[in-house]
């Protein structure tokens, strides 16, 4: 199953977040921060700004920086993703 987002919409892959922290504890789920990073897995078409389709800025395989509370969480088989739009993405890591 392949997941095709509509419009301004993006489909990321959330990395995984450390479990310990840099001096080496390890945190409960609780204490644990929401992950800010992720893959772009797919791209929605664009979005229509004055009439006319503008196409994204990311593109399929960016690792991007989102906001902290941003999108939908959706679970297909074993794998969670998260669906955002283009307006919540903050930068492209190179």
């Amino acid at each position: 199953m392949s997941l095709k987002p509509l419009g301004d919409k993006v489909v990321v892959k959330v990395k995984a977040e450390e479990v310990k922290t840099s001096s080496g504890i390890v945190l409960p789920g609780s204490a644990q921060e929401k992950p800010q990073q992720g893959i772009v897995i797919a791209v929605g078409s664009g979005e229509i700004v004055d009439g006319k389709k503008v196409p994204l800025d990311v593109k399929v395989n960016d690792e991007i920086i989102y906001s902290k509370y941003s999108g939908n969480e959706v679970k297909i088989g074993n794998e969670e993703f998260l669906i955002i739009r283009q307006a919540d993405i903050l930068a492209i890591v190179e």
